[in-house]
């Protein structure tokens, strides 16, 4: 994926177990998309916490956030119930989104890679932060690309 490109569709359960559609906001509304390894790690608790943290500013510009492993519903319910996320976290255990974003994976494949994509209301992704070892970098980057668009 290269910014410029249609955001892919998808289908995926969210941490209540509800099957969520891309269809029902892409080219509706902004939102930020971010894949992050493995629920309840130390990079990504601080990934998730910090895109907690903000999540009242990606509002107030009109942007959702989405977070998507491949952890399983119940792991991604445990992990949202523990830290107050109250943005949605999708569950991707075939890892045919991932896949779908062509997410690279890091350590010579060995890890899910940590990318976050920002999609304008129009569908069209927007910017791209790829970066493994800042995960809150992610958050920074996104509400400035999103504050932009």
């Amino acid at each position: 994926m290269q910014i410029g490109d249609a955001c892919p569709s998808f289908e995926l359960y969210n941490q209540s177990g509800e099957l969520i559609k891309s269809s029902a906001f892409l080219g509706k509304q902004k939102t930020v998309i971010f894949f992050y390894p493995k629920d309840e790690t130390p990079g990504c608790t601080k990934e998730a916490c910090t895109f907690r943290d903000k999540y009242e500013d990606f509002l107030e510009l009109e942007c959702q956030v989405i977070g998507i492993s491949s952890d399983s519903v119940d792991s991604h319910a445990q992990f949202a119930n523990r830290f107050g996320f109250k943005f949605t976290l999708l569950a991707d255990p075939e890892k045919t989104v991932r896949k779908a974003f062509q997410v690279p994976g890091n350590l010579f494949g060995l890890l899910p890679g940590r990318v976050t994509y920002i999609v304008d209301s129009m569908g069209i992704i927007r910017g791209i932060f790829n970066s493994q070892l800042n995960p809150a970098g992610h958050v920074q980057e996104a509400l400035k690309i999103v504050s932009q668009i």
